[in-house]
């Protein structure tokens, strides 16, 4: 019986530190993320690989977009975040400093949620506006984890669109491209390093390969992803 309790208790805290787990058996827990100025979309599609069970494959050819998590997670209580991804090629006009190259074969976003509690008069009114035409807030910032292009000398770049995203280079260039590659970053951290303050408390996640501004291909997988404490 004693046996039996402890493993309850072990089971029961493993389970607490895990507040997303997804072997991508199904994209039951994710919805689909377009744009309305890029007609063609990227397919998601979920696969059987052995010995790795189900994977989620991305399949992008000059076409863009995302899924998007249902849920959100509260960052300071669930810094963690974990994944194995792979990437059959890298775009040769792909680089992270330039709107016309700002495509990558396979990204994890981190989207912090903006707090009309917490804003300015300005922003709110920013904010407050975007919401009227798109019927919701937009991210007050992200965290772009990607897998670069180019072997970049830096880790962090600013997007090339906005001041908003920041993107965290994880894997440069096509050195390590076929291979399974595992990903362990702590979200509270990077945001320090990348915006030079603490992030908003509330945020999610979203899966995105892209290949609209190169006119290029590339397929992606995702083995699993998961946050913990």
């Amino acid at each position: 019986m004693r046996r039996l309790i402890i493993l309850f208790i072990f089971y029961s805290f493993l389970f607490s530190q895990n507040i997303l787990r997804d072997d991508f058996e199904n994209l039951d827990n994710w919805k689909p993320l377009t744009f309305k100025k890029i007609a063609k979309h990227t397919r998601y599609t979920i696969e059987a690989e052995n010995p790795h069970g189900f994977v989620l494959k991305a399949n992008s050819d000059a076409s863009a977009s995302g899924l998007v998590w249902k849920e959100s997670f509260n960052v300071k209580e669930s810094p963690i975040l974990r994944w194995k991804w792979k990437v059959s090629n890298v775009y040769s006009k792909g680089n992270a400093k330039m709107k016309s190259g700002d495509d990558y074969p396979i990204r994890i976003y981190v989207m912090f949620e903006y707090n009309p509690e917490t804003a300015g008069f300005w922003k709110s009114a920013l904010y407050e506006s975007a919401k009227l035409i798109y019927g919701k807030y937009p991210p007050y910032s992200s965290l772009n984890y990607i897998w670069a292009n180019k072997d970049h000398k830096e880790d962090i770049i600013p997007n090339s669109f906005t001041n908003k995203a920041q993107m965290i280079l994880l894997q440069k260039g096509s050195k390590h491209a076929g291979e399974w590659m595992i990903e362990n970053v702590n979200i509270l951290e990077d945001y320090q390093r990348a915006f030079g303050k603490t992030p908003p408390k509330k945020a999610s996640l979203a899966i995105m390969s892209d290949s609209d501004n190169t006119g290029e291909a590339a397929k992606a997988w995702i083995d699993f992803i998961e946050l913990t404490k």
